[in-house]
């Protein structure tokens, strides 16, 4: 996903942090105002990132903390009912999401670090938002 020249840029992580086929870095994000988890990870010398839920069932995917890829290291696997995607562009190659895909987000490298892309379906976590107050 080829981010657009006006869109801001969100440093995510060093470069470094992301080995090919290896563990994916995983961050929080909001899905149309809703709390959700992404992840990133380097395929084929290129950096992928989605949102964390299988297009199966709405269910974080990793089988451990930031590990997406099967024992192989070819697909991602979500690890509640195995269904497999695509690491290139997220779509189902096998199990139960039939031609469901994965729900991208926009990434780049540059300088040695990974920036994610905001959408208008997908914003960053303001951290220091005050909290809702209802009244008691």
């Amino acid at each position: 996903m080829n981010p657009s020249a006006d869109q801001p840029q969100l440093a995510l992580c060093p470069s470094a942090e992301l080995a090919e086929a290896g563990r994916a870095w995983v961050w929080d994000v909001l899905e149309f105002g809703f709390p959700a988890r992404a992840f990133a990870l380097r395929f084929e010398g290129v950096v992928r990132a989605y949102l964390n839920r299988c297009a199966h069932v709405p269910a974080e995917m990793d089988w451990q903390p930031g590990e997406f890829l099967d024992s192989d290291r070819r697909w991602i696997v979500c690890s509640i009912h195995g269904a497999s995607y695509e690491p290139a562009d997220g779509r189902c190659v096998g199990g139960p999401c039939g031609r469901g895909r994965l729900i991208p987000v926009a990434v780049g490298e540059a300088g040695g670090q990974v920036y994610w892309y905001p959408s208008r379906d997908i914003q960053p976590v303001a951290f220091d938002a005050p909290a809702d107050e209802s009244p008691r």
